[in-house]
């Protein structure tokens, strides 16, 4: 049993943040957080802060990093974070890192542990680019590890399927050097807090061994 159970994980885009949350949280009653999902729920129900979050986005802005801490502290609140949680994509900078430190205080929580996924870049750009969608029914196939059963055409509607420009190996490029101007400061931030671990890709593919070693 992991006795850490406060966890954020941290990784470039294509790092397995993702894979390694299903992996863990299938093991432990572990609450998997994104702020995508959180941003998406607030507005669906139509709190306060999703109504705000709503109008910035509608006029093509970005959510202040308040108001996401916000909305973490509140997803935070509920039952099934009582076990512990896992938060992937936030914190981002150091400045959402203070605001979290923040809200957790209040709630009476606090970060037991940060894992950092370390991927060779090469790699990462190989997955970020093996992105397909189907343009009518919108289904999202990835060539390395979710293929279409028949090369380029779409499972559900037998649609060709295509690239987006957004997964372009120029635009995966720019999105990592966002990553690395942005996280490296975090990493600093919680290794000088001792509360970081890092991971390399080939302990990724023994993850929920190499996790529970370091966190039990």
């Amino acid at each position: 049993m992991v006795t850490k159970k406060n966890l954020i994980f941290l990784g470039a885009p294509g790092a397995g943040k993702g894979t390694a949350s299903s992996a863990l949280t299938e093991r432990e009653p572990l609450a998997h957080i994104s702020t995508g999902d959180i941003l998406r729920a607030e507005i669906k129900n139509g709190t306060e802060l999703g109504k705000s979050a709503a109008v910035l986005m509608e006029k093509g802005g970005l959510v202040p990093d308040d108001l996401v801490a916000g909305m973490v502290k509140s997803r935070l609140r509920q039952p099934d974070c009582d076990n512990g949680f896992i938060l992937d994509g936030f914190p981002r900078t150091v400045n959402q890192a203070n605001l979290l430190d923040q809200a957790l205080k209040e709630i009476g929580r606090k970060i037991d542990a940060v894992i950092y996924f370390e991927v060779d870049d090469e790699i990462l750009l190989q997955r970020l680019t093996a992105r397909i969608s189907c343009g009518k029914c919108g289904r999202i196939y990835n060539k390395l590890f979710l293929p279409p059963k028949q090369e380029n055409i779409c499972d559900d509607c037998n649609t060709a399927l295509f690239q987006r420009p957004d997964d372009s190996r120029e635009t995966a490029e720019e999105r990592l050097k966002v990553f690395y101007k942005n996280t490296q400061p975090l990493i600093d931030y919680y290794r000088e807090r001792k509360l970081l671990t890092s991971i390399t890709e080939i302990e990724r593919d023994k993850m929920l061994a190499a996790l529970f070693r370091e966190l039990t």
